[in-house]
């Protein structure tokens, strides 16, 4: 059924009607239904650009899990809904960052439950009022997403807690999973109501949406898609456990740019993907990316930041002002540790109070002069373990009160309730220090908010009675699991585990002088104002844009099915060979060239079986048998397996160790494509690989007659990739001035005379050719890997020269789709060898007409 709303915007045509995008475009439909719906139609396409606009507007639509807007009943008597915008909403304070002329639109839940008869209503409102489009989720379904794979599940495991037991993280449940597949499926469908694909980004936040990049790019291939995620990322030890774990990543890698916090959590992102699905990534002029099926996915770090108007429009409320001056006189003569924590496992609370136990019990002096704020904000989940932190966090409290309080003094202050912003902020100001030791949290903004409020105002200093153009001081005690950790190299680092060294930190952090004290503020200061929410923000987008620069010109289509789903990009003159075609070409040409990789083309790469079957031997003689064609395998096996090999196959040429040796024909001798060298650089190369081979188990050296190669295929793939960068460096050192080149290749690093390389066969094959007059007018090289790039470069490259004919047909072939300088592809093996069997058909269906011929002619004569 079509809802209310949906049905009203397509009739929405005066001009107090909201609009989106672009030239004044107007919204395509809203819907409050959940489901699957059509792609939007053409005429909505072809109105879009009837209204042309002076004004070039980009769209951002932003998707989170909670809109950031508040709702509350309406108390006049009314029946409805009071909404207004959340200004604590991370998703809202980002807006800042992304300019005026950037217009966003928002999609996700209300934290409140609304009425399904007043859902059509409520949508409605939002759309038009705030630019919201609200995903209603059926509140059983949503308790399985959200309370149970969100926070069941995601929320331990991406905070290093491996489900060992039910109550630690829980067992996998399916059912959860599939509840959580479901609601991103609603996401989208929401999507889908207002995206312009060509021209907007669509910007996902955090885990309870990781599935969501899959099912926009199912809709639409060339979509710009970021994804932010605003938790841990845990390393592949862990997110392995994970029964799910390859249809998350493959999700995440149909974004167009990933953001982490820091550094480590896209080193564990990098690395499961590396482990789990075999993708490398590669760091280009200071930009991380994975190549994935054509496409590069952008890795964005950075940590966001806070919403400094924001914060300093509270330090300048007179309420602010007020609660300062009464916490003042409250804590007249005691230095105040400030800790804001949320009430859940990760925030370290306990261990904090413990350590401020024995701080206390260390330093008796300081009874009656420390005073420890603890402000527990209400825990985001639920379950028996929120239960058994209040419980400890309670106990705690009261065992150090009572051994170390007195009357009118309270060492540990529990603020339970919940409080307003300026309340909050009132509390960072006249704190000496802050303590935030959680044990593991994805960023924690507290540190930032506590450095600015402690920059204070010209009222709040002299409420303190302080000199407004003294230097101001801050002192932090951060544990090293947050993600703000790294950006706060001012800031006491700890282990939240080690309750000593908390306790000895806390101790530290009062007796730093005060020239000290202002100095890692001033430090720390500097770096909040500079990298706020809205640097973060215009930094993302800023790369979103240039993620998807080529997405117009590149050919996109989708290949798998559900969450396996991904997208094929492509060079536009890219293309499958067609059979019928290069047949066709065959028949109609005299001179042709054939190269022929072996591994991973004429046989499946890493097989049991390493030589020709039958069939690939059979096909082979067939091709050399037609006396039109000069047929080369091009390998990088050595002289003696490629000998035996192929001993049944007398004219077939080969071309051994990437191109260094070559024999035309099986009563040949073989020859050298370069100047005879010298080996005495592996005398060198050897001992070095050998180290290395000693130091990382499943590596092996493979010797040739003119290449040394370290194979680290069977190594564990992240120490294997390390040892072969060290490996790669010192080779280069220690052969710098030899005639050798060293390169690396996938799960190699190999070492071979300077110059050899596949290139030289064609180049070898073309020349010859065109010395004996028969200029080729048909070439066909075929490969699988880095190493057939050579050959594809000179065909291509020899279409502009002499070496072929005016006329000539050149399929530069490789296998699967990917990026590659050849103009054409076939999908694996199977498909190589039916081409290959219908060009040798052609040319015994063509010998058999020639010897008809021949026998007419002699009747003929007779």
């Amino acid at each position: 059924m079509v809802s209310r709303s949906y049905s009203n915007l397509l009739d929405l045509t005066s001009g107090d009607s909201p609009t989106f995008g672009r030239g004044g475009r107007k919204l395509s439909r809203v819907a409050t239904v959940a489901g699957v719906l059509s792609e939007l139609d053409d005429e909505n396409r072809s109105n879009a650009s009837d209204a042309p606009s002076s004004i070039s507007q980009e769209r951002m639509i932003i998707v989170g899990n909670q809109l950031p807007l508040r709702a509350h009943r309406r108390t006049d008597g009314e029946e409805g809904w009071n909404f207004s915008w959340d200004e604590d909403s991370l998703l809202l304070q980002l807006k800042d960052g992304l300019g005026e002329d950037v217009e966003v639109i928002y999609i996700g839940c209300l934290k409140e439950e609304i009425d399904p008869s007043e859902q059509d209503g409520v949508a409605q409102t939002l759309l038009e009022t705030f630019k919201c489009v609200p995903a209603f989720i059926p509140p059983e379904l949503f308790s399985k997403f959200y309370h149970g794979f969100c926070k069941q599940h995601l929320w331990p495991l991406f905070h290093y807690m491996l489900p060992l037991s039910p109550d630690l993280g829980g067992r996998f449940d399916r059912s959860l999973w599939q509840a959580y597949v479901s609601v991103n499926k609603i996401f989208a469908d929401k999507v889908m109501e207002v995206i312009s694909p060509d021209d907007d980004f669509v910007w996902v936040h955090d885990y309870h949406l990781m599935v969501l990049p899959t099912f926009l790019r199912k809709r639409f291939n060339r979509v710009k898609l970021g994804f932010f995620l605003h938790s841990p990322f845990p390393s592949s030890e862990i997110y392995r456990t994970l029964p799910v774990r390859d249809e998350i990543l493959r999700a995440l890698l149909n974004s167009d740019l990933i953001g982490f916090h820091t550094f480590d959590y896209a080193r564990h992102f990098l690395s499961c993907c590396s482990r789990m699905l075999g993708i490398s990534y590669q760091s280009k002029r200071g930009y991380i990316g994975l190549e994935y099926y054509g496409r590069t996915v952008s890795i964005k770090i950075l940590p966001v930041g806070i919403h400094m108007g924001q914060l300093r429009s509270v330090l300048d409320l007179h309420e602010t002002e007020t609660r300062v001056a009464k916490l003042r006189d409250k804590f007249q003569g005691q230095t105040v540790l400030l800790g804001v924590d949320d009430m859940d496992i990760f925030k370290g609370i306990s261990l904090k109070l413990l350590a401020f136990e024995q701080l206390l019990s260390q330093h008796p002096e300081k009874r009656g002069k420390m005073v420890l704020v603890q402000i527990a904000n209400p825990a985001r989940g639920r379950g028996k373990d929120v239960q058994e932190v209040r419980a400890e966090t309670y106990a705690t409290v009261k065992r150090i009160n009572q051994n170390f309080g007195r009357t009118g003094y309270e060492p540990v202050i529990l603020v339970d309730t919940p409080l307003q912003f300026y309340e909050r902020i009132a509390y960072y100001v006249i704190a000496e220090c802050c303590l935030v030791t959680a044990v593991r949290d994805g960023m924690n903004l507290i540190p930032y908010e506590y450095v600015i409020c402690r920059q204070g105002t010209e009222k709040l200093d002299a409420t303190l009675g302080l000199n407004p153009t003294a230097p101001k001081k801050s002192m932090l005690v951060v544990s090293e699991f947050i993600g703000c950790s790294p950006s706060l190299s001012g800031a006491i680092r700890v282990n939240p585990w080690n309750i000593d060294a908390v306790a000895e930190a806390m101790d530290s952090a009062l007796v730093v002088s005060e020239a000290e004290m202002q100095m890692r503020h001033e430090k720390h200061y500097r770096y909040v104002c500079t990298h706020d929410v809205a640097y973060w923000a215009q930094s993302f987008l800023q790369d979103l844009e240039r993620a998807c620069r080529d997405h117009v010109r590149r050919r996109c289509w989708g290949i798998g099915f559900g969450l396996g789903f991904r997208v094929i990009a492509l060079d536009p003159s890219f293309r499958k060979l067609s059979v019928e075609h290069i047949v066709s070409a065959y028949k109609r040409t005299k001179n042709r060239a054939i190269l022929l990789d072996y591994d991973g083309t004429m046989t499946v790469r890493n097989s049991i079986s390493k030589g020709p079957n039958a069939e690939v031997v059979s096909i082979l003689n067939n091709l050399c048998r037609d006396p039109k064609n000069i047929v080369f395998i091009v390998s990088g096996k050595d002289t003696k397996t490629l000998t035996q090999w192929f001993s049944s196959c007398e004219t077939l040429g080969l071309a051994a160790e990437h191109g260094y040796f070559v024999r035309p024909n099986h009563d040949a001798e073989w020859e050298t494509c370069v100047a005879a060298v010298d080996f005495y650089w592996k005398q060198i190369a050897e001992p070095v690989m050998s180290l290395y081979t000693e130091t990382t188990d499943g590596s092996f050296i493979d010797s040739k007659e003119s290449t040394l190669v370290w194979n680290y295929q069977y190594a564990d793939p992240d120490f294997g990739s390390c040892q072969a960068k060290e490996l790669l460096d010192h080779l280069e050192s220690v052969l710098a001035n030899e005639p050798v080149t060293v390169k690396s290749g996938q799960y190699i690093v190999e070492v071979k005379p300077q110059g050899v390389n596949k290139g030289l066969v064609a180049e070898r094959l073309l020349e010859t050719m065109k010395q004996k007059g028969t200029v080729p007018d048909f070439v066909l090289c075929i490969g699988d890997d880095r190493s057939d790039e050579d050959m594809f470069e000179v065909i291509m490259s020899a279409v502009a020269s002499a070496s072929l004919s005016p006329v000539a047909e050149v399929f530069a072939c490789t296998v699967g789709q990917k990026p590659s300088k050849a103009k054409y592809y076939l999908e694996d093996t199977t498909e190589i060898l039916r081409m290959l069997q219908g060009l040798a058909a052609a040319s015994e269906h063509s010998a058999k007409n020639v010897s008809l011929s021949s026998q007419h002619v002699i009747i003929d004569r007779e």
